[in-house]
């Protein structure tokens, strides 16, 4: 089976989803009562922090240029 690259934002979307889906899975099954407002803010909280984690996981595994360790023109 062929691996896949670690993605974080993927997971924090995913995790978002699954508790907010499972939040009101038991609103519904009246086992738990879930606050509306909290609920509902949820969503857009998770997307951001998972927005904010996708742009420094590229950041982070960006690859650098090489160094070549000379600051003078070739000019000169």
């Amino acid at each position: 089976m062929k691996r896949h690259p670690f993605e974080p934002a993927r997971l924090i979307s995913g995790l978002t989803a699954l508790t907010l889906g499972t939040a009101y899975g038991l609103d519904a099954l009246g086992l738990w009562h879930a606050p509306g407002p909290w609920l509902f803010l949820f969503l857009p909280a998770g997307l951001l922090l998972s927005g904010i984690t996708a742009a420094v996981w590229t950041r982070t595994r960006r690859p650098h240029p090489p160094h070549t360790g000379s600051t003078s023109s070739k000019g000169s």
